[in-house]
């Protein structure tokens, strides 16, 4: 049994669990109806992650926020962090180092009788957990080709179910939110799989459909949250934006001008609760901010500490249950409709051919094959499961006219139909029967690799 939060503000103040000391409340913390947690930390590296580092260099705490007053969430901890609360308000999940050198693992914590469940068990380190529909929980769990997207019951079953991973590319992906749709909307690198500037994507609850949530790369974007009206509110430093669905490429928001650490909220009367700073401060602020107004408003402040991640603790409509579609199948079905269709500049040829690649266990680029394209740009593939993928587009000659620079995957089982290459959101598939499957509906099987792997005659590429 672990004691209430208001029965620990001696300890914290003690010994180094001491954030709640000398915390300053404005008059804004009261004007936000509900209480909220906080993590509280001397350093934090928002997109650390991302490089498979760590985000909170000097440890962290939980503060559950009362009444504008702080108190220690959780004690016998060394640091806590990414904290989650469940659709009904009911529980919280986070993660949490029992001792200093210990790796982070996930934990969950019921208000009701104050009791504690440790969910994950692992040599390597597990963060930033978030609640799924269906009595599951979504984590990032550090691997040997980074962080990777895991999804494991609540409540796990006497024979052991095997955690199920929902990220198959080579480089870290971290957990965002849980959107109304059921989808996950995860951080990683842009290109998937092999890039640097940190963008945001989509996944299906069981790993298939994974996606780019909109197509205009290039400018860092991170920690994002869906709000009511279904917008994706993100960070890109000393800018907010957001995705709104009549529009095919981010918004920029016209908030005060600050540095945003991400992760917003939005209370109850649609004012955001957000962590930042100005350029002359050393750490992060949590405020509030009315909409349309020029100033942020500070609600809690620590000198010496940065406080980001901020949750209400209070109910919020549990997101749809995405019905898995997946075959039992060893690999995957893919049909491109055009590929042609792009967003980048135009071809410089005909593609008359698609290769595809895999990623072997060393990480090294295999060549599984090609498969003709049509005179309409379709094609029709069958590509192994599970494991980091990508296409090259060649002309009659077998120059390379397009390639992508980054990988994806296709879930064991999938079947998932393109419109085109990078196509973007915003184009339609259109109402016709694709030339490939006139021709055959039998896909080119290019799940195992050929003796000799093909190569380009010429480099390009996007």
């Amino acid at each position: 049994m672990t004691p209430g939060p208001r029965t620990l503000v001696p300890l914290a103040c003690s010994v180094l669990l001491l954030f709640v000391c000398g915390f300053g409340a404005d008059s804004a913390a009261n004007k936000i109806s509900a209480d909220f947690i906080v993590t509280a930390a001397p350093a934090y590296e928002p997109l650390a992650a991302l490089r498979s580092a760590e985000r909170f260099p000097r440890g962290a705490q939980l503060l559950l926020v009362r009444d504008g007053i702080p108190e220690l969430l959780v004690a016998g901890f060394a640091s806590t962090a990414d904290a989650n609360v469940s659709f009904d308000a009911a529980r919280v999940l986070f993660a949490g180092k029992k001792n200093a050198n210990d790796p982070w693992q996930i934990w969950q914590l019921t208000f009701a009788d104050r009791s504690l469940h440790q969910l994950t068990s692992s040599p390597y380190d597990a963060i930033r957990p978030l609640y799924l529909p269906g009595g599951r929980f979504v984590f990032a769990q550090h691997t040997p080709a980074g962080f990777q997207l895991i999804s494991a019951p609540l409540d796990p079953p006497a024979d052991h179910t095997p955690l199920l991973p929902l990220t198959y590319a080579a480089a870290s992906a971290i957990p965002a939110d849980v959107l109304a749709d059921g989808r996950v909307l995860f951080e990683a690198g842009f290109p998937l799989g092999s890039g640097v500037t940190p963008e945001l994507f989509l996944v299906y609850s069981d790993g298939s459909g994974v996606e780019s949530y909109r197509c205009d790369h290039g400018i860092a974007r991170w920690g994002g949250k869906q709000l009511a009206s279904g917008d994706i509110v993100f960070s890109q430093g000393v800018y907010l934006a957001r995705f709104t669905s009549p529009l095919a490429h981010a918004e920029r928001i016209p908030a005060p001008h600050a540095d945003y650490a991400g992760s917003i909220v939005e209370t109850k009367e649609s004012d955001w609760l957000l962590s930042a700073k100005a350029a002359s401060d050393k750490h992060y602020v949590l405020k509030l901010w009315k909409l349309g107004t020029a100033n942020l408003q500070i609600v809690l402040s620590q000198p010496g500490a940065d406080l980001v991640e901020p949750v209400l603790l209070a109910p919020r409509p549990t997101p749809k249950r995405h019905p898995s579609a997946l075959h039992p199948w060893d690999y995957a079905n893919l049909l491109a409709l055009d590929a042609r269709i792009t967003r980048d500049a135009a071809l410089q040829g005909v593609p008359t051919s698609v290769r595809v690649e895999m990623k072997d266990t060393t990480g090294h680029s295999i060549a599984l094959g090609t498969s003709p394209v049509e005179s309409d740009g379709s094609y029709f593939v069958k590509v192994p499961g599970d494991q980091p993928i990508r296409f090259s587009l060649l002309d009659a000659k077998g120059h390379l006219l397009r390639q992508e620079h980054g990988w994806f995957w296709a879930r064991a089982g999938e079947q998932r139909i393109c419109v085109g290459c990078h196509a973007g959101p915003e184009h339609a598939p259109g109402n016709r029967v694709p030339a490939v499957l006139l021709r055959s509906t039998t896909p080119t099987d290019l799940t195992a690799p050929p003796t000799t792997a093909p190569q380009p005659t010429t480099a390009g590429g996007r």
